[in-house]
């Protein structure tokens, strides 16, 4: 029997009421979104640290093609994987690390596309210190540009290059759960419509098929759970699995699991990888219109990841830990879409996670 938990109140989020008016055109430029469309906090964010650093990347010698023909060959770095992070001026709360979904960086948690306050921003505000990083391969972080510059040269097969992925903006309506089709949203959606094309701004190339299996985003974030002395790990969508594969690493520092609607719950652990992350606590994360078809008929429906993720929260519990799905149309929180921390009740759902990791997350301990 798995456990549902919900939290007994949350606090009331005030919204600006917004049209369900649909701006997806095919043919004609996005909507630029403006510096008057940012609804800034009346409060001031008060920070004792704020700024950015890489975890691991490796050291490799390269030709002067690899390189591009830029410059002479020599010695460069690659798959190192950029963090961003906040420290709130006051609250000793265990750090927190967000971890976003595929063809998109770390943005999915910062300024929502319409314009309001991303969960980075919030973490912090309620006193944790938060840590966003890009996967390998995307935004800021590193990967490995001569595998694509070998076959431009002839020395290698095309057939070696991995496809650069990318959502279109038609098929992000049914797969994201915006509605069934372009331009036609659920009456009750929470993803704010009006400004989906600051959605597809957000996406970027995603090489990681291209990168070593498996991604070393992995064991960065590890590494980076373990500098912090121990932290929450948040995965999103593709990245949702991470945080499990992380646990199994390094149990010792991941002292919290949050998988915000995963790509998967893989079935494949053994009864020794289940009996480590039983050892961490756990909370799943899935909204709602979970059997809307997604479009992709090599991926299974959201519902059907829906239903891994309550066989692999069964099996940790019956090993005796601490695993929840959280799903917020069992609250009476309906219409939440797959980007939930960019709905317009981001912050209602985020409130939840919150309590989840004031109740079940041990702090930190002070690094000597």
């Amino acid at each position: 029997m798995t456990t549902q938990w919900f939290p007994t109140s949350h606090r009331a989020v005030c919204l600006l009421g917004v049209p369900l008016l649909c701006l997806f055109a095919t043919r004609t430029p996005a909507l630029a979104q403006t510096l008057t469309d940012l609804q800034t906090a009346d409060a001031p964010l008060v920070l004792k640290a704020q700024g950015s650093f890489f975890i691991g990347g490796e050291k490799v010698e390269q030709t002067e093609n690899e390189l591009g023909n830029l410059a002479p060959g020599g010695h460069i770095t690659i798959n190192q994987m950029y963090v961003r992070y906040m420290v709130p001026g006051n609250g000793n709360n265990v750090p927190v690390v967000m971890v976003h979904g595929a063809t998109l960086t770390g943005k999915s948690w910062e300024t929502t596309p319409d314009g309001r306050m991303g969960w980075d921003e919030y973490f912090v505000r309620r006193g944790h210190p938060v840590y966003v990083p890009d996967q390998i391969g995307r935004g800021r972080s590193g990967f490995n540009q001569a595998v694509f510059n070998n076959v431009r040269a002839g020395t290698a097969p095309a057939s070696s290059q991995a496809p650069w992925l990318r959502f279109s903006d038609e098929n992000v309506w049914p797969n994201f759960r915006f509605g069934l089709k372009p331009g036609a949203p659920y009456p009750d959606t929470q993803f704010p419509v009006s400004a989906v094309d600051e959605l597809s701004k957000q996406a970027v190339p995603d090489v990681n098929r291209g990168l070593p299996a498996p991604t070393p985003t992995i064991a960065a974030l590890s590494e980076l759970a373990d500098q912090l002395n121990g932290a929450v790990l948040m995965g999103h969508s593709q990245s949702g699995s991470f945080p499990l594969a992380a646990a199994l690493l390094n149990p010792a520092v991941t002292k919290g699991l949050v998988l915000l609607e995963p790509g998967t719950c893989p079935a494949t652990y053994t009864a020794d990888d289940i009996a480590v992350l039983a050892k961490v606590p756990l909370l799943v994360v899935f909204g709602d219109y979970r059997d809307t078809p997604t479009g992709i008929s090599a991926l299974p429906s959201w519902q059907d990841r829906f239903v891994a993720c309550q066989a692999l929260i069964g099996r940790i519990t019956a090993a005796g830990g601490q695993a929840e799905m959280l799903a917020p149309p069992d609250a009476a929180l309906r219409g939440n879409s797959h980007m939930i921390m960019q709905d317009r009740n981001s912050l209602q759902v985020a409130d939840m996670i919150l309590r989840w990791i004031d109740q079940r997350v041990q702090p930190v301990a002070a690094r000597n």
